[in-house]
């Protein structure tokens, strides 16, 4: 089980100051469009490296016209039978980078991916499938980051050796040796990319595969390489073809100012099984279902790993246009978690299926009051 405990805000957003003592059943924050909800959510997934849930630069949840130009959140894990963290991250306010702080000691955000794992679903995920490709591949990539760690730094060290790849094309390299050693570290990383995609596409399909009578419709997964030629599956095979591949489309790339090929350029393909019909085509509240269907089995796949802890799961406004049979599958797949699930809603009534099973806070004006 993977809890919070404590949860404190520090000029976050909304809030000049909000402690929540909590204990560890899901959590369910309601109150009108506006109040702060969400903002407690973001919050959270700020205990994670990133850039949280909404994706922001680190100055942007700061409290307008607060005092000290910073933020700060708190809270305090509980994991199975582990004695508590403390964890820390915030806006530090003369350097204006992240600091994170783990049992009062100074940490790398990195470092918060051996403690906690976070599932997040947001209504600007809603039209996900139907949306542009690049937006599915960083849901996707968020995915697989929760079950292979080390699938941020090796994306980050391939785009790295892709922008100086492009550069060294850009400005017509004379060398070759230096576009070859730049693709070799694009091959090496995008074989670890794709084998760590691949894994996590598996889990997901055994974790929906499994759920046969779930209220949310099961999908079948896949992931579109854009290649000219298929890459062999062995590891060291596939280095080799990914390097060939950029090799052999340097002149295109050059021509297009950007790298045409490779794993960058993949696309998540979502069907509905019982249609055999592309997400994409569904309504939105089909949409939605998929959607939710595929974050829960996301959730169970990184429970079930040996390798990683329960994750919290952050469902913004995830009841909002579902039937009240699907709310109650909802609700219940939430208290089975392995994981502490966060909920907003902006009528309580929503959750009633709950009962005692979850801790309510009415949010507003800055505020959250236990119910």
């Amino acid at each position: 089980m993977s809890a919070l405990t404590t949860l404190r805000l520090q000029d976050f957003r909304s809030y000049a100051a909000l402690e929540l003592a909590l204990d560890e059943r899901p959590v369910v924050l309601f109150g009108a469009n506006g109040a702060g909800k969400t903002n407690i959510l973001e919050a959270i997934s700020f205990l994670a490296p990133g850039r949280g849930m909404r994706r922001v630069p680190l100055e942007a949840p700061v409290r307008q016209d607060c005092d000290g130009g910073a933020w700060a959140v708190h809270a305090v894990l509980v994991r199975d039978d582990e004695e508590p963290f403390s964890l820390g991250t915030g806006l530090d306010p003369v350097k204006r980078t992240r600091r994170v702080r783990i049992d009062g000691q100074n940490a790398k955000a990195g470092a918060l991916a051996d403690l906690i794992r976070l599932v997040w679903l947001t209504p600007a995920q809603d039209r996900l499938f139907a949306g542009p490709r690049g937006a599915r591949l960083r849901f996707f990539d968020r995915l697989c980051l929760s079950l292979h760690p080390e699938h941020g730094r090796n994306a980050t060290r391939y785009e790295r050796a892709m922008r100086d790849r492009q550069r060294l094309l850009d400005e017509g390299a004379a060398d070759p040796s230096w576009l070859e050693a730049c693709e070799r570290q694009m091959a090496a990383t995008g074989a670890a990319i794709m084998g760590a995609r691949a894994d996590t596409i598996a889990h997901l399909q055994d974790e929906i595969n499994a759920r046969r009578d779930s209220a949310f419709p099961q999908a079948d997964l896949g992931l579109e390489a854009l290649y000219e030629d298929a890459p062999a599956a062995d590891d060291d095979q596939l280095i080799e073809a990914l390097a060939q591949v950029f090799a052999t489309s340097r002149a295109r790339d050059t021509a297009a100012g950007r790298a045409l090929c490779g794993p960058h350029r993949a696309n998540l393909q979502v069907m509905w099984r019982a249609k055999a019909m592309p997400a994409a085509l569904s309504s939105t509240g089909e949409q939605k279902a998929l959607l939710i269907g595929l974050t829960l089995a996301h959730a169970r796949a990184v429970a079930a790993s040996k390798d990683t802890p329960a994750p919290l799961v952050l469902l913004d406004e995830a009841c909002a246009h579902l039937d009240p049979d699907r709310r109650a599958a909802l609700i219940d797949e939430v208290c089975a978690m392995a994981g502490q699930g966060w909920l907003t809603g902006t009528d309580r009534a929503l959750f009633d299926a709950f009962g005692d099973r979850a801790q309510f806070f009415d949010v507003q004006n800055g505020t959250a009051k236990p119910v």
